[in-house]
């Protein structure tokens, strides 16, 4: 069976590949660049999976807008790969044989268990030739080694940027303060169910069990076992145990009280939205964060990485302005 990622692959390899004449006037052009077209069928396919996504996410105006917005990226994108294409050309640079074969064996070797024939069935199935993923396999390969030769490899980064990233993203190494919380909830009757009175005297009831469940835990009864007996909530089967928490977890009101807590503490009883809540703190975690020397490899790897991507736009740009082009 085909793989998702080979799919992917598929996709996004047919949208550097060059089309007919033909199929140009049917597709309509979307973009000039110098001598080659970019055409809306290419850009349909790039962004494919990225709309239907998106479908499921927006509708109306707000995903036309959506759309429209990854489209206009597509297309720049699409301009992009063919003034690298075009690059490559120029400066007529050559892709050995042997790495686009070693690409192609690797992917079949890891999406289709090598099976060759599998592979080759499934290109025909989707519409390609051998000779044509070859030749868009070529252009993955060109694109990528014309990226990385703009990147230099000496980059150093300096400890102040570090220590400026460290502190900028300091919430990233930290963990937040946490507690293992156990919850008794009891929920008030429906009170469209009987008249006034009888409503009345069911919530008073509700009230008064949480207040004798209050008073029994401050007696020395197990928490756990009340939550299996009396809670209406679904940990009740594990004695209303809520596991390690964060703040974020609970409503801002729980989140509060349980919070202020003593290890072990229970309680009073908090009314909130139509239920009573029993909560018990049993132990605590404090926030923690990782110092700046156990994730400083990190921060460079990142910090290297941004600056190669600033390169290559700088390289970009550089091309963009040299080269005619046309969004139409």
């Amino acid at each position: 069976m085909i793989s998702i990622r080979f799919l992917t692959i598929l996709l996004c390899l047919a949208s550097l590949a060059p089309l007919s004449a033909a199929e140009e006037v049917v597709n309509g052009i979307a973009a000039v660049v110098n001598g080659d077209v970019v055409t809306f069928s290419q850009v349909r396919e790039l962004v494919a999976a990225q709309e239907k996504s998106a479908s499921e996410i927006y509708q109306g105006e707000e995903l036309q807008n959506k759309i429209k917005e990854m489209r206009a990226n597509a297309v720049k994108d699409l301009i992009d790969r063919a003034l690298i294409l075009q690059e490559f050309k120029k400066k007529e640079f050559n892709i050995p044989s042997y790495i686009i074969d070693d690409s192609i064996h690797r992917i079949i070797r890891q999406e289709f268990g090598g099976d060759r024939a599998a592979f080759v069935k499934t290109l025909q199935a989707q519409g390609y030739t051998m000779a044509r993923f070859r030749e868009n396999e070529k252009d993955k390969i060109t694109i990528q080694a014309m990226r990385q030769s703009k990147t230099s490899e000496n980059i150093i980064v300096s400890p102040v940027k570090i220590r400026e990233y460290y502190e900028k993203h300091s919430a990233s190494y930290s963990t937040p303060e946490q507690i293992k919380l156990r919850m008794i909830v009891l929920k008030e009757g429906d009170s469209s169910s009987g008249g006034g009175d009888a409503s009345s005297s069911a919530s008073v009831s509700k009230k008064q069990m949480a207040a004798e469940i209050r008073d029994k835990l401050a007696g020395g009864a197990e928490f756990d076992r009340i939550a299996q007996m009396y809670s209406e909530d679904s940990t009740n089967e594990s004695g209303g145990d809520w596991g390690w928490v964060e703040r974020k977890t609970l409503n801002e009101e729980l989140a509060k009280v349980a919070f202020s807590l003593k290890p072990s503490e229970i309680s009073p009883v908090i009314s909130l939205d139509n239920s009573y809540y029993i909560l018990m703190m049993e132990a605590k975690k404090p926030s923690v964060t990782k110092p700046l020397s156990e994730v400083q490899p990190e921060i460079v790897q990142t910090l290297v990485q941004e600056e190669k991507l600033r390169g290559q736009e700088r390289w970009l740009k550089d091309l963009r302005a040299k080269a005619y082009i046309k969004i139409l």
